[in-house]
């Protein structure tokens, strides 16, 4: 699918008459007659074509003065799979509005992630989007806003507060706005909460006691209050298109966990998040429609940020229907997509984190890199406390680990070397791999370091970066698998046949590495 498909008005037509949830969060429909816009699969009769306006953003839709379909919530819809296929300026702006920045540091903070004037940020969103970062950012406000309102018992000036809103007027008018409802009258259309269970799957909130370990990690930005003393636990549903496969994505994140960061229980994905206000514990559980999200944070100002991060780490506003009609064009590939459509690429809540994990896993087993990444973990990560489970740290900064003594760490001196400058570099901002960064650039620098060659450079680019073109053609296990399918098994010759899968080759990776019998491909029993 290609980008700017809302300027397609016969293609919008059709999708929005077929009322096609595969187009949910590429476009939205603004309806003249009614001033409501909706996802293209609302349920509602879908109105006459003249009288259909196409927007490539909630945002838009709301700047043009429309409000949001109660019947569809289009506001609740999937992300455009547009900004995790994509490096340029407008796709990565996306994804640092997604993770809070508008909010956190402005619109220069934002502009100054990029290396851009304010100008040219706010007139390639303008062009592409039909609003600006300010307009972007304040659609996301409503939407974590609505998500609080509908699913806790917060004061409404507290929603306001964890929402990101400057003021409770701001809130309320916002409101108003976007869904044509005050606060209390959302509220008021959520069930009792003594038949909520049956009547409808809206997340709810439980108070938890407040950590024993001390101060709350993280890194509040400068300037801003005090987090509340207990933290709070949201029940949610993450949506996204089908087909998903979770065996490899939830089988890759449970086999490869760092104890005390992450484990498997009672059939969920569970690890802490360190976030811009303090700490986050999720739970994650694959479900046929939706992805169970149990949520615990020390300050609600980190719940989008949160929610973002967990997408992106489950790669849940993929297209799969046009990667797997992408991969299904070539004989060899297309039974093995066939056999389980909608396979993710299992990504990170935090890159850093992932590119020092990459180095500890260089020419080792799982096994001996889970050992130790747990023992840097235990030295070095910063405690939380964990009611429910045998979560116990957070993973430790590049800051932190760049105090340690590189004779402590067990490995040779000059996997030792790459460890030590991946670190510095990571630590004084030399290497940048949030979700700002230039791929190609990244790559680059990544290449520079010593020790660092096309394998780990490419697990990175896929798996922290998010490129889905990223491809392993020297891993072990992908040149396995090409002999057993009778693919070219040379690095050189597999590379070129790859060719014909972009932009989709590490989804490609994804289906090659499931014909083995490691755990990455099996959900945990």
């Amino acid at each position: 699918m290609l980008n700017g498909m809302y300027t397609d008005r016969e293609r919008c037509v059709r999708a929005v008459r077929s009322k096609d949830a595969r187009f949910d969060g590429w476009f939205f429909t603004a309806v003249l007659t009614t001033g409501i816009y909706c996802r293209p699969s609302c349920p509602v009769m879908a109105p006459k074509p003249e009288n259909m306006v196409f927007h490539a953003s909630a945002a838009a839709c709301q700047q043009a003065g429309f409000r949001a379909c109660k019947r569809c919530r289009p506001d609740t819809s999937p992300g455009s799979p547009e900004w995790n296929r994509r490096a340029d300026l407008v796709a990565r702006a996306m994804r640092l509005i997604a993770d809070g920045v508008v909010d956190r540091e402005g619109v220069p903070g934002l502009a100054g992630r990029l290396g851009y004037s304010t100008r040219q940020v706010e007139r390639q969103l303008l062009a592409e989007l039909g609003a600006g970062p300010l307009a972007l950012a304040r659609a996301q406000r409503a939407q974590t806003a609505r998500l609080l309102v509908e699913s806790t018992e917060l004061t409404m000036a507290d929603v306001a507060f964890a929402a990101g809103f400057a003021s409770v007027r701001a809130f309320n008018d916002t409101v108003r706005e976007v869904f044509a409802l005050s606060p209390t009258e959302l509220r008021a259309r959520v069930p009792k909460r003594d038949d909520a269970a049956a009547a409808a799957p809206h997340p709810r909130t439980s108070p938890l006691p407040p950590p024993r370990t001390g101060p709350t990690p993280g890194t509040p930005p400068a300037g801003t209050t005090a987090p509340p003393a207990a933290p709070v636990t949201l029940q949610l549903r993450l949506p996204f298109r089908a087909p998903l496969n979770p065996d490899n994505l939830f089988g890759h994140l449970a086999a490869t966990a760092v104890p005390g960061v992450e484990e498997w229980r009672d059939g969920a994905y569970r690890r802490t998040l360190r976030l811009p206000y303090g700490y986050g514990i999720v739970g994650l559980a694959p479900r046929p429609d939706h992805i169970a999200c149990r949520l615990t944070l020390a300050d609600l100002r980190d719940l989008t940020v949160a929610i973002s991060r967990c997408r992106r780490m489950l790669d849940l506003d993929a297209d799969p229907v046009a990667v797997d009609d992408r991969l299904r064009t070539d004989p060899l590939l297309a039974p093995l997509v066939d056999k389980a459509p909608g396979r993710r690429v299992p990504r990170t809540v935090d890159e850093a984190e992932f590119a020092v994990r990459a180095v500890l896993g260089q020419q080792v087993s799982t096994a001996a890199a889970r050992t130790h990444a747990a023992r840097l973990v235990a030295a070095h990560g910063d405690a939380v406390d964990d009611p429910e489970g045998g979560l116990t740290h957070l993973f430790p900064t590049p800051e932190a680990l760049a105090a340690l003594d590189p004779a402590s760490l067990a490995m040779p001196r000059t996997r030792r070397t790459t460890f030590t400058t991946l670190i510095a570099q990571l630590a004084d901002g030399g290497l940048r791999l949030g979700v700002e960064s230039d791929w190609e650039q990244a790559r680059a620098r990544l290449l520079a370091l010593p020790g660092f060659g096309p394998w780990t450079v490419d697990v990175i680019a896929m798996r922290a970066l998010g490129d889905p073109d990223a491809f392993l053609p020297t891993d072990l296990g992908i040149r396995r698998a090409a002999e057993e399918l009778g693919l070219p098994s040379t690095p050189a010759a597999l590379t070129a046949r790859a060719a014909a899968w972009r932009p989709w080759r590490a989804y490609a990776v994804q289906y090659l590495w499931a014909t083995g019998s490691h755990p990455i491909n099996h959900l945990p029993a």
